[in-house]
């Protein structure tokens, strides 16, 4: 076996991920780790505050995907405190769900994802007028398909790469054997990224409407901090609805004239990897988008469930109370338990860390050893996959008809089995067809709240709980939802009106998480094992299985207790 290599950073991603892996002789990861290297400790900051802030504190676990850790908050302190929200509060968090759903998928694909697949310098060799050509066969109604404007494009490309500064497109592996795309294919990609950078911006402004601003939009515990009233200027009326509708209209004509043909354009180039990248092989899903009530996941337009073992025939139930079912181990992460204990609870979960790993530099970690900031969790004892390929695999497993027809399709488009579902491709396209989802079930919220506006509904909150008085003296609630990246779920203790615990397993816990005291791998971990790689001194390959996943590492920070005193302090040279 070959010395192992190190991916360290892994860029493209939010926070700080390594990823070690061993080869054989023929290139081939035969073992890999997968190391989070940076701590962000919220848990401990949010000891002793007042719950109904938690969402302000915890949208900053990340930069990127905010908008969910708010929600996860806001649903575990009213969970635990008996809060049932209006109607158009439930619709108007959907909406903010599903905008940051669709923009975190389109931006994923071309600026964190893409450039695995798409090789930028190849593009300077492609024909305008064939890359029309090819954008007008895969995409007949988009207007930019004429090759005056592939010309503009390739000019701006050309004058990056004569000034010897490739900006946004350095430091990469370009030219790598392993890139298959045409020159006109690659042109068509490059310039849809500079497109979705101008659209995406776009579209976030729906949680300017509804929240405030963005990122971190506002929150409020009993329901959303906004005003409906369609004969005032000031709140949100028939001027800022109609701004929304057409904000998701572009997003729909985006999402169905660019990404999904060009996700399936570049797909039918890399069939061979639906049979790479598969890993665990089991699946998590809280669900979201309650069309009733938060308390009834029959109605969530992303269902619930686990598959095990690749077994589509089989969703089981998740039950997010039951202390055996949903776990935290640290053997191999850099905290510390009390003695004895192996696994906890969140709402028993301790967040103490304790570095025991090599004094920077270093070589390699050691896999037997603690070798991660992150926890390790696992559902009744099993490792799985969260994220879209869950999601999108439950759904389909659950009989639903409208995840079938997007699944079926691109199945039937790209000539590859169910089981391709099951891989690096599998992975990338999942995302895609979720946002096909999304993008429409966004439309129709947004007539559901029109709707209910129009006919005198315009509640969207209730506070009668928003006082502390009114609260028992002890009690604990979780919030649970789905982040562009997987399951997400907030697990709050409150007691005399303050928080006494707070946990939250966010999706790269579940699949960065190192190895289990069985040694079970994370997600990562197990994905990589069986990849290829062209060229070991650039492991392109192992890119384009972890970016499949989109990670989202969570963000070092320093901790104070109440009084200031300063708990711990993690600092990365």
């Amino acid at each position: 076996m070959s010395p192992r290599i190190v991916v360290d950073p892994v860029t493209r991603i939010e926070g700080h991920l390594r990823i070690e892996a061993n080869l054989d002789d023929a290139g081939v990861v035969q073992e890999a780790l997968s190391s989070g290297t940076m701590w962000r400790g919220i848990e401990v900051i949010l000891q002793g505050r007042d719950p109904r802030d938690a969402w302000a504190f915890t949208e900053r676990i990340c930069g990127v995907c905010t908008t969910v850790h708010a929600l996860a908050s806001i649903r575990a302190v009213e969970n635990a405190i008996g809060i049932e929200i209006p109607d158009n509060a439930n619709i108007i968090r959907n909406m903010m769900f599903l905008t940051q759903m669709v923009q975190d998928h389109v931006v994923h694909f071309y600026q964190l994802h893409a450039l695995d697949w798409v090789d930028v310098v190849s593009a300077l060799a492609g024909d305008p007028k064939e890359t029309a050509e090819l954008n007008q066969a895969i995409s007949p109604h988009w207007p930019k398909a004429t090759p005056g404007y592939y010309a503009d494009v390739k000019a701006t490309l050309k004058r990056f790469v004569d000034s010897g500064q490739l900006g946004i497109f350095a430091n990469a592996y370009w030219g790598n054997a392993s890139y298959k795309l045409p020159p006109a294919a690659n042109l068509m990609a490059v310039a849809h990224y500079l497109e979705a950078l101008e659209w995406q911006k776009e579209l976030v402004k729906i949680h300017t409407v509804f929240g405030g601003k963005n990122p971190h939009p506002n929150y409020l515990v009993g329901g959303m901090p906004c005003v409906l009233n369609l004969d005032d200027d000031t709140a949100i009326g028939a001027e800022k609805l109609a701004f929304v509708k057409d904000r998701i209209r572009e997003a729909q004509a985006f999402v169905e004239q660019v990404y999904i043909p060009d996700l399936l354009a570049i797909a039918s180039f890399y069939t061979d990897w639906a049979a790479i990248g598969g890993g665990l092989g089991s699946y998590l899903a809280y669900g979201d988008l309650p069309r009733t009530t938060l308390a009834d996941p029959a109605s969530y337009l992303i269902p619930r469930g686990v598959i095990l073992d690749k077994n589509l025939a089989e969703v089981l139930p998740v039950d997010p109370t039951d202390l055996e079912e949903i776990t935290e181990a640290v053997t191999h992460s850099w905290y510390r338990y009390p003695d004895g204990v192996q696994a906890l609870h969140p709402w028993e979960g301790v967040t103490e860390p304790h570095y025991t790993g090599p004094k920077p530099p270093f070589r390699n970690l050691d896999e037997t050893k603690a070798y991660s900031w992150l926890k390790t969790p696992r559902w009744k004892g099993r490792a799985v996959e969260v994220g879209p390929l869950a999601r999108m695999l439950v759904g389909y497993a659950s009989g639903r008809d409208d995840f079938k027809a997007v699944v079926d399709a691109a199945l039937a488009k790209l000539g590859v089995p169910a089981t391709a579902l099951f891989s690096t491709l599998g992975r990338t396209a999942a995302r895609g067809l979720e946002t096909q989802l999304c993008v429409g079930w966004l439309m129709e919220e947004y007539e559901r709240l029109v709707a209910n506006v129009r006919a005198g509904n315009t509640a969207t909150a209730d506070t009668r709980k928003w006082d502390p008085k009114t609260w028992p003296a002890e009690c604990r609630g979780y919030g649970l939802t789905e982040a562009p990246r997987g399951a997400l779920g907030h697990w709050v203790r409150i007691q005399d009106g303050k928080i006494a615990n707070y946990q939250a397993i966010v999706p790269s816990t579940w699949n960065a998480s190192p190895r289990d005291a069985s040694g079970q791998r994370g997600a990562y971990e197990a994905a990589l094992l069986g990849t290829p790689l062209s060229d070991p001194e650039q492991p392109l390959e192992i890119l384009r299985t972890i970016h499949s996943f989109d990670p989202c590492l969570a963000c070092a920070s320093h901790v104070f207790g109440p009084d200031g005193r300063e708990l711990a302090s993690v600092r990365v040279r």
